[in-house]
């Protein structure tokens, strides 16, 4: 399996462009985008100089409504309108019903635990804002991939062990620790449970630090253009 991250605000690959917002690609036994940026166009020039083509992606995964998150979505249809789309159902209800005009599939997720494919899960949505994360189980160990972790990283992670009881070996996305106090963060990082970690997005410079400070050689760089195999 591998994961690269395709847009974020941080920057990894110095020939590749930052904004703010995040879109990750997982290859697995299914190809699957986590959210599209804020900006298709450059989500989509950062992709061809990886050298990866849309066209080959079975499903887009959107965790929440919020603007970095789908910007690019209109881009990745139009590239690619064969695609299945798993959506959170705090999506507009007229934007999920002309999304099922546009594009082969669409699954509209609700707040129960998901299976949608073989090893791909939906934590279903969880509130605050409305937001799904993507777990996929890969030689009998979890990969917990979110898009800003608004509902707290630890919650996640609780939802998703409370339903498959299987070790969580890499959690990657944003963890919205970006306007906590310290105290709030070092609660936050006593409650992970992952062998390694990629904090980057929302996360939060602080946060960043923080977690790093304490998974050491186990936390692993993010931003645009970092990739990751296992």
């Amino acid at each position: 399996m591998k994961i690269t991250i395709l847009f974020d605000n941080y920057q990894f690959n110095k020939k590749l462009q930052s904004l703010w917002g995040f879109s990750c690609l997982i290859e697995t036994n299914k190809t699957i985008l986590l959210d599209t940026g804020s900006n298709g166009r450059v989500l989509l020039q950062n992709a061809k100089k990886l050298n990866i083509d849309f066209a080959k992606i079975d499903i887009l995964f959107i965790t929440h409504p919020h603007w970095d998150h789908i910007g690019g979505l209109d881009t990745i249809i139009e590239e690619n309108p064969n695609i299945e789309l798993i959506l959170p159902n705090s999506l507009s209800i007229h934007l999920i019903e002309d999304l099922k005009t546009l594009v082969k599939k669409v699954r509209v997720i609700d707040n129960n635990f998901t299976q949608f494919d073989k090893n791909l899960y939906s934590t279903g949505v969880m509130e605050p804002i409305g937001e799904q994360s993507l777990i996929i189980q890969h030689n009998n160990e979890l990969f917990v991939i979110t898009g800003c972790g608004h509902p707290g990283i630890d919650a996640i992670q609780n939802k998703t062990l409370s339903n498959i009881n299987k070790k969580i070996k890499f959690t990657i996305g944003g963890f919205h620790l970006l306007k906590n106090t310290p105290q709030e963060i070092q609660k936050v990082i006593h409650n992970i449970q992952s062998d390694y970690i990629t904090a980057t997005h929302c996360t939060g410079d602080m946060a960043i630090k923080m977690i790093k400070n304490i998974y050491k050689e186990r936390f692993l760089d993010g931003g645009v253009g970092a990739y990751f195999s296992f």
